[in-house]
């Protein structure tokens, strides 16, 4: 677990260490926000102990890398909440309806079908409540951010302009796992990439001066014109 601001830690999963789940400091426990894959449970639950254990764990989104690990906190007696947009996906299967991954090579499609069933997934997960946008979390707002997701949401906080982003924008390369400059997620995980940008454009007007995305590192140099290049020309930060 690493410290990132203040009262909000990080734990990294996954292989490579690129699936980041946030531990949210509040009121003598802790909101997780997002899960990360299968297999991760521990570690959080692990991560969280000294800081009160965990109160409740909100999905950023429910693709198999950020429910994997859900319906194991759900079994330890821990309640899942997600956006009212999200809800379908997170008890269904994960967003896994709308992906096309058909549109990948062939040995990416096949380990990323394999990756997306077989190895972060464990199932649809059950949800004790929802959000919507203008919600209040942990010192947060709630912010809705379709594109990638239909419910997908981030956290900002407005004191310090830290963003909590989840799949909003990527600073990694999806195919190879490997960091890289800050994009669009790959359309072929996007339920609609022309609404991902846009959201990404919802972001940059909230003016933050860090995003700590679903994966990999944050976004801190000149952060609002960053998101605005990338909401209006999509692709990768500087390449159109």
């Amino acid at each position: 677990m690493e410290r990132i601001a203040e009262g909000v830690h990080l734990v990294r999963g996954g292989m490579p260490r690129v699936m980041n789940v946030y531990l949210i400091e509040d009121e003598g426990g802790v909101t997780v926000f997002d899960a990360g894959v299968r297999g991760m449970h521990k570690a959080i639950l692990k991560a969280a102990a000294p800081l009160g254990g965990v109160k409740r764990l909100v999905l950023g989104h429910s693709h198999a890398d950020h429910r994997g690990a859900a319906p194991e906190m759900a079994a330890t007696g821990v309640p899942i909440y997600c956006h009212e947009a999200e809800l379908g996906d997170a008890e269904g299967d994960g967003g896994m309806h709308y992906f096309k991954l058909e549109e990948l090579r062939t040995p990416v499609r096949q380990i990323m079908r394999h990756s997306l069933l077989k190895t972060w997934d464990d199932g649809p997960t059950p949800i004790e409540g929802t959000l919507v946008e203008g919600d209040e979390l942990a010192g947060f707002q709630v912010i809705h951010l379709p594109g990638h997701a239909p419910g997908l949401i981030g956290l900002y906080r407005e004191s310090d302009g830290l963003v909590l982003s989840s799949d909003t924008i990527y600073t990694l390369n999806p195919l190879n796992g490997r960091k890289g400059a800050p994009r669009i997620p790959l359309g072929a995980f996007n339920m609609d990439t022309a609404m991902a940008q846009a959201s990404a454009l919802k972001l940059s007007a909230l003016a933050p001066k860090t995003v700590w995305p679903g994966h990999a590192d944050a976004m801190t140099d000149d952060v609002p014109a960053a998101l605005d290049e990338l909401g209006r020309k999509g692709g990768v930060l500087g390449k159109g």
